[in-house]
């Protein structure tokens, strides 16, 4: 009779669950699948990127390179007779423009998150969104040609140099182009500090600048130096726009006015141009290990900053 219960029990949950199995059942599991294959298929798009870059570059690396030459002389001749494959003038040059662009950037994009965040309200909040976003929106080789047909010629008018294509133009227009994420980023670090903290200040007596600068920018540090990281690794992964605003001369800049050459639009100017399997041709993707290992770690020590801010966040709470 106990046995004659429990199949009828057992039947009885099977009915239920076939029933339940419908088609909202189905398309929840279908939508769990894709999203798992998307996020599996990120891993595997950047895993097969790495492994391409390290299978043309990493072997020429370890055997035939001169990894103390490579790091630090500034002499970058691939194509002569004997050739020298310094990268230091790259970086220096990647460097300066990225530098450069930040000082421009930073100031700029926290602002413009401070008053999204902070101050507009309604239909201005949304608009400033819109236009920040249509801004990142705007393809690379755009920016280019505004370095190249309109930053170019103006800075050889207001600072009386011989060329306008130069660390100057190229920290400007990368500047422009790392802001508007930088400042989504920003504004949601902003967004995450609970309203309680303000509402605290508030009521201790503080006035809005105060709990802006005493209380929510120290509460989304973390997220605002995320930002600021990401900013960074955007200007160094940046191409077409440096290629075009830089002049692409190789030297070791000495200020804002000279014509450098970045790693990046090294690799773009001369890849087509090399014989493929050439050393000139290996040699230029080891920059890209070199400048993937760069933008790894900034983006590594971006996330480090986040989890470390909620981790400190969730401790508090």
């Amino acid at each position: 009779m106990t046995s004659t219960k429990v199949e009828l029990a057992h039947r009885a949950s099977a009915n239920a669950a076939a029933l339940y199995r419908g088609r909202a059942w189905w398309v929840d599991r279908v939508a769990q699948g894709v999203v798992f294959l998307g996020g599996l298929s990120a891993i595997v798009f950047i895993l097969s990127i790495f492994i391409f870059v390290a299978k043309e570059g990493l072997g020429f690396m370890v055997a035939d390179l001169n990894i103390k030459e490579f790091l630090t002389s500034p002499e970058w001749r691939p194509t002569e007779d004997s050739p020298t494959y310094g990268i230091l003038a790259l970086m220096a040059g990647t460097a300066s423009v990225t530098g450069l662009a930040m000082l421009i950037a930073v100031p700029f994009s926290l602002g413009a998150a401070i008053y999204i965040g902070e101050f507009a309200t309604g239909k201005t909040r949304e608009v400033l969104k819109v236009l920040v976003e249509l801004l990142a929106a705007i393809p690379s080789v755009v920016w280019g040609f505004i370095g190249l047909s309109i930053m170019n010629p103006l800075i050889m008018e207001l600072f009386d140099v011989p060329v306008g294509l130069n660390v100057l133009n190229a920290g400007v227009i990368l500047g422009l182009m790392a802001a508007p994420i930088m400042t989504t980023i920003a504004e949601d670090a902003l967004k995450a500090v609970p309203d309680s903290y303000r509402e605290a200040a508030e009521a201790l007596g503080a006035t809005r600048w105060q709990v802006i600068f005493k209380v929510v920018l120290p509460s989304a540090k973390k997220g605002l130096v995320a930002a600021i990281l990401l900013g960074v690794g955007r200007g160094f992964g940046e191409t077409m726009a440096v290629l075009m605003a830089t002049g692409h001369a190789i030297n070791l800049p000495t200020s804002p006015f000279d014509s450098v050459c970045a790693m990046t639009a090294t690799i773009a100017a001369e890849l087509g141009e090399t014989a493929q399997g050439s050393p000139h041709y290996q040699v230029l993707f080891a920059i890209g290990i070199s400048l993937f290992l760069i933008t790894f770690v900034i983006n590594m020590a971006a996330d480090v900053f986040v989890r470390g801010g909620l981790g400190m966040r969730s401790k508090k709470a």
